[in-house]
Formats: structure tokens, sequence, C-alpha cells
């Protein structure tokens, strides 16, 4: 019986764990390693850890880093970051990685994905699309960025996601941008309108503030894939750093109105 995922998402940036604010003003929160030893005690459904500077500095994954995390994690992980080619993406995943996540490669060249679905399977292939409101006083609509926000897309969020999709990849994963780290919700009428124009599982990121934030999208769509980073490192008003995660039953309370709706 299909049910939504509650999924920690982890920032690398330098070796360390970070927590950013629209993708700005990164927070160092601890090391990967005990942070995975943390929600494997805390029976999380999932882990999905990004590393931020890889793409951005044109640098190949820090396979030693992820051999590390994958041999410690004992939940599904989805790992991200420098990813160019599907060679890349089949060494994570022999080395126990679950999925691979790709951003701006994919974007560029859709035919990464067909690429790594033929390597490691469908199901193992993750796009990631970074989506913010368009910039400047006269424009509307949202867009997709890239580079941790630095290079801006121009393609329809919504159609560039279906395109992925048909290329290759077994989960789109959207984050808002301007959510990032504000803890003020999910955008859910626009994470509504991903989901029904997508047949892949979708996950979405950014925003979430509080356990009623993941219920109110759960609730909103169904099954889906609901990720969250600051919620899960930071605790009470003055964001201390504290890594926590929902006991199981209130795990599965967060997910009931989901169980059994596929899509």
């Amino acid at each position: 019986m299909l049910r939504s995922r509650i999924i920690p998402c982890l920032l690398l940036h330098d070796g360390g764990l970070v927590k950013t604010q629209n993708f700005k003003d990164a927070k160092y929160v601890g090391d990967p390693i005990n942070a995975v030893k943390i929600f494997n005690e805390k029976e999380a459904d999932e882990l999905m850890v990004l590393d931020i500077d890889a793409s951005v500095k044109g640098v190949e994954p820090d396979f030693k880093l992820i051999e590390k995390l994958a041999a410690e994690c004992r939940m599904p992980l989805c790992y991200g970051g420098g990813v160019s080619c599907a060679e890349q993406a089949a060494k994570i995943v022999a080395m126990g990685v679950e999925k691979v996540a790709v951003s701006a490669a994919a974007i560029e060249n859709p035919v990464l994905l067909t690429e790594m679905a033929a390597a490691v399977g469908r199901q193992s292939v993750v796009a990631v699309l970074d989506v913010r409101k368009k910039k400047g006083f006269f424009s509307k609509g949202s867009e997709v960025c890239t580079h941790n926000a630095t290079r801006v897309v121009k393609q329809d969020p919504i159609t560039l996601a279906r395109s992925l999709q048909d290329a290759g990849a077994g989960e789109i994963v959207v984050n808002f941008v301007d959510h990032d780290g504000m803890m003020q919700g999910y955008e859910l009428d626009y994470a509504s309108e991903f989901k029904q124009a997508l047949s892949v599982p979708v996950t979405f990121l950014g925003g979430a503030g509080t356990l009623d934030h993941i219920s109110q999208l759960v609730q909103r769509l169904g099954v889906v894939g609901a990720a969250a980073g600051s919620l899960f490192v930071f605790k009470g008003k003055y964001r201390a750093v504290l890594i926590n995660y929902p006991n199981p039953q209130k795990k599965l309370d967060l997910c009931r109105d989901a169980v059994g709706i596929n899509g």
C-alpha cells in the first residue's frame, strides 16, 4: 500500500552539513555521518543528501564521502551533486545509494536521464527542479534556476518537469527557492499543479516548518514525498541545532489521509 514519504534533506557544503535561507546564508549544522546515524535511530523513511558545491565548482561527486554515507545509512538514500554522466551514477548506485539526483546537467542535456535510466534503472533516477518567482517588478509567474539560483532556465517549470519525466526521470523533486529555510509552509497551490501534471512520484521541498505543514501537503495532494531541511535540524524559535524526526506513530498519523491514494 502506498503512503507518503517524510524525507529529511541534508545539504553538503565544504564537507559539512549546512542549512540555507533562499539558497543563501549557509549555516553550519553538523557532521553528515553523525546526522545519518541519528536519522537511522529515528527510522526516517528516506534521506536526501545534496552537495550544493559540486555543480557550481564543476567538480565530480565526492565518492569517498558518498561511500561512507551509504555504508552508514539504513534507509533509502538519495544523493545529488556533481553527477554529469551515467557512469558516475552507476558508481554511486554500486556503493549502495538507491537514488541519484541531477539538476543542471539534466536540464542542459535531458539525454543524460535516458542514459542513467538505462544504466541504473528509472526508479533510481531523480530530477531536481529549483523553482522560484520570476525576478523584476513587472515579472509574473515562476522560473527554474540552477547552480544555487545563480542561473535561469528559460522554460516553463511544469513543461520542463514533464520533459524530464519523459526523458527518463523516475521521480521529480520540486524545490521552492522562495520558501527555502523560511519554515512558513509549502507552496501548496503550485505543488498541486506539478502533482497533477506528472505521472511519476513527486517530492516537494522548501517551506516546511512544522509537522502540520507536512500534514497539509499530504491532505491536499495525496501520496507525495514531503521533504524538509530546517524542520529536521532546528528546534524552537531561536533555531537551535537539534536533529529531530517524528516518531513512527506520529509519522503514520501525518500520512494517514494519503494511504492508498495513487499518483
